[in-house]
């Protein structure tokens, strides 16, 4: 069945029906962008909990070590922090010593924690080297919770306290409630 062109008029699209259109379309395209789900983040928060803000490592500078020496100020050579018993905290790492004024005194190495209150102040939790080893620590890391130092020290006596001649690589790690350490063999002369 054929129509005839006047039959077809009241299909023909007009300006009107062209606007209506474009109008609708924008309200449903409006729509969908109010509409959207949150951008994923991988985590699944607790309800109604807020986010926690990230912990923030302690300041080596603010902390009093147990560093005798006798008088004179202390001072922190090198740092590194990291979380190293796994509680979701870091913890700084720092190489001390004696600011003799001449001389190269030897370092400790001390590890800091600080409680989760605000305002607290930084503690030593653990001595990883003692002064009285009369070593140098140097390129102190934390890294997958082991912490390493390349320690300078002396093959005898009669060695001039300003050129070490021995050379170890110390690490350290948490396990079992406590730091244990590993020394690779001493090596004389090559510092």
């Amino acid at each position: 069945m054929l129509h005839s062109p006047t039959d077809l008029a009241h299909r023909r699209t007009r300006p009107v029906h062209w606007v209506a259109t474009a109008s609708a379309l924008a309200a449903v395209i409006a729509g969908a962008g109010l509409l959207q789900p949150d951008r994923a983040t991988g985590a699944t928060p607790a309800a109604g909990a807020p986010s926690a803000p990230k912990a923030t490592a302690p300041d080596a500078h603010a902390a009093t070590y147990p560093l005798d020496c006798k008088g004179a100020p202390h001072t922190v050579t090198d740092t590194a922090q990291g979380d190293l018993d796994g509680d979701g905290r870091p913890e700084t790492v720092a190489a001390v010593r004696c600011d003799a004024g001449s001389g190269t005194p030897p370092h400790a190495i001390y590890v800091l924690a600080q409680d989760r209150q605000e305002g607290s102040a930084p503690r030593v939790v653990a001595t990883l080297l003692d002064a009285t080893r009369r070593r140098t620590a140097t390129d102190l890391t934390v890294r997958d919770g082991l912490v390493t130092a390349r320690l300078l020290g002396y093959s005898a006596p009669s060695v001039p306290r300003s050129s070490p001649d021995v050379t170890q690589l110390a690490k350290w790690r948490w396990a079992a409630g406590k730091f244990r350490q590993e020394l690779t063999d001493s090596a004389a002369g090559s510092v």
